[in-house]
């Protein structure tokens, strides 16, 4: 583990915001979330160093739900035709585009633009992710590939720079290598959010960094990237605001802080936990159990579809420009 300051900003005045283990691999490890003081960057401190970090990603970690050959799990293809939308303006200019897919896991996102007659390179440092052959794949650190002047038309990072050790470097390689008039496209969870900074929607460890958009606009200036626009909400990935009547009740009526002891089990787990199986007496004992995350569940599309008109969503997608 290591300590380190504020990757933005180099400053080292930090505040703790939450702290909360390892949900899906190694529960009894517990990481702590902290906040920069001056200019709100959030992060793991201290965290796993770059030696240790694989261990938190097993070959379970980059499964699919199984499918007939040739095709894609519905999710999948849908997530695909959300992200195509943010490179669409490139693709209806003429000659050919090459896109750079920074952080490509199994490549599905890759083979559709692929197959869209796109350019492809790819950049996957995960020796548990699917072995690729269609197009080259990279298998280094963003800032570390051979390549060093203006190459790509567009370079995607998909829920990519939450997971990464120096975000500055990535920032600065993009702006390196994108052509002028690239675009650089990228999605990150919404420090600002409740689901983010309250509600322990992080994927701790394995997430490093989160992002407020002011940072986000900090990133882009340092390194000479013009921001052209964002999307807030659901339509690639999804960040519910799980727990969310759960926290407000703790918080707001018994003016005591929400800590990940506080969040109660989800349906599943209760299950899992009891031993049952699905069905209406199921049902009821969880509604005795929780009844607050029943009500939250109902309530679900009416606070996330209020979360993304007022643009506070767990999710946003970036596209900036290179002058």
């Amino acid at each position: 583990m290591e300590q380190v300051a504020c990757n933005l900003c180099g400053s080292t005045q930090l505040t703790p915001v939450y702290q909360k283990p390892d949900a899906r691999f190694f529960p009894d490890e517990v990481f702590t979330v902290v906040a920069c003081n001056d200019c709100g960057l959030g992060f793991l401190n201290p965290r796993p160093t770059r030696a240790e970090i694989a261990k938190y990603y097993p070959r379970e970690y980059y499964q699919v739900p199984s499918h007939p050959p040739g095709e894609l799990p519905a999710f999948i293809s849908r997530r695909n035709r959300g992200k195509l939308r943010f490179l669409q303006e490139l693709e209806r200019r003429s000659g050919p585009k090459k896109l750079l897919d920074v952080g490509c896991g199994n490549g599905d996102f890759a083979r559709f633009m692929l197959r869209r007659g796109w350019q492809l390179e790819a950049v996957e440092i995960s020796e548990n992710a699917a072995r690729i052959t269609e197009f080259p794949v990279y298998n280094q650190e963003f800032q570390d590939i051979p390549v060093n002047s203006p190459t790509y038309d567009a370079i995607t990072l998909w829920a990519v720079l939450e997971h990464v050790h120096d975000p500055m470097a990535y920032f600065r390689k993009a702006a390196q290598v994108l052509k002028p008039d690239g675009r650089l496209v990228f999605l990150v969870h919404n420090f600002h959010s409740m689901a983010s900074r309250y509600l322990f929607g992080e994927d701790i460890p394995r997430h490093l960094y989160f992002y407020t958009r002011e940072t986000v606009a900090q990133y882009l200036q340092k390194n000479g990237l013009q921001l052209e626009y964002e999307v807030n909400g659901r339509s690639i990935y999804k960040m519910a605001p799980a727990y969310w009547l759960s926290y407000l009740i703790q918080k707001r009526l018994r003016g005591k802080p929400f800590t990940f002891a506080d969040v109660p089990l989800s349906s599943r787990e209760f299950r899992r936990v009891h031993g049952l199986s699905k069905g209406v007496g199921t049902s009821l004992k969880y509604l005795a159990y929780s009844p607050v995350s029943v009500i939250e569940r109902i309530l679900f599309p009416v606070v996330e579809t209020v979360q993304i008109l007022r643009k506070t969503y767990g999710v946003s997608t970036y596209v900036a420009r290179k002058a």
